[in-house]
Parts: structure tokens; sequence; C-alpha cells
């Protein structure tokens, strides 16, 4: 299993990213995928999950109606939008299978997101 996130950056609050994952080594178009994050000095947590169909989506209410999940099942990838960025939103972004769970125990390398003025 690899999961290889980019997109990450430094952005000012306001601001918008589109963050991406690229999974391999499982069957991803069968598979729920799902956005965590982990800001500094707390826990990872589930943000946002999306169906294997893509017709259902899920967030965490910190980030609902900021952030969208989407994905393209051609390219095995999946994509966050974030938009309207928070300085609360500072974190290393991972993506995993899994709609509620992390389905894998290895993680990517994550990218960091940083909202600053």
């Amino acid at each position: 299993v690899q999961l290889v996130e980019s997109g990450g950056g430094w952005v000012r609050p306001g601001e918008s990213l589109t963050l991406s994952c690229v999974a391999s080594g499982f069957d991803f178009v069968s598979s729920a995928m799902a956005w965590w994050r982990h800001p500094p000095g707390r826990e990872r947590m589930l943000i946002a999950s999306i169906t294997a169909d893509g017709q259902n989506t899920n967030y965490r209410d910190p980030v609902k109606g900021r952030f969208t999940i989407s994905r393209d099942n051609a390219k095995n990838t999946v994509y966050l939008r974030m938009m309207n960025l928070e300085p609360a939103d500072t974190a290393v972004y991972y993506c995993n299978a899994g709609r509620f769970r992390p389905e894998f125990n290895s993680w990517g390398q994550g990218t960091q997101v940083t909202v600053s003025s």
C-alpha cells in the first residue's frame, strides 16, 4: 500500500488549497477514502470521507462548508479542496482508505498545511 499526499503549503487566512492523494497497492475503486489531519500537539483526526462511488461524503464540523472531498477513480486519486482556511487548519494532512477509521496502519508522509498571516 502506498499513499502519497501533496499540495500543502503556507497560505494566509481566507485563502484556499487543494490537496491530492495518489493511492496504489489496494483496490482503490472499491474503497471508501478519507482525509485526516494531525495538528501540532493534538491527535490525528478524521475530517472528511467519501464512499467508493463518490456519491456520499461526510465532514467533521470544523471543516463543514469549507472543505470538499472528491475522487477520481480513473486516477486512483482523492482530493481535498480547502477554502477559507483558518489558522486552526494548520496540520499535517493524510489520506487513508476507510470511511470512519483508517483501513491501513501505515500512513503516507502527509502534506503540511500552514495557515498564518
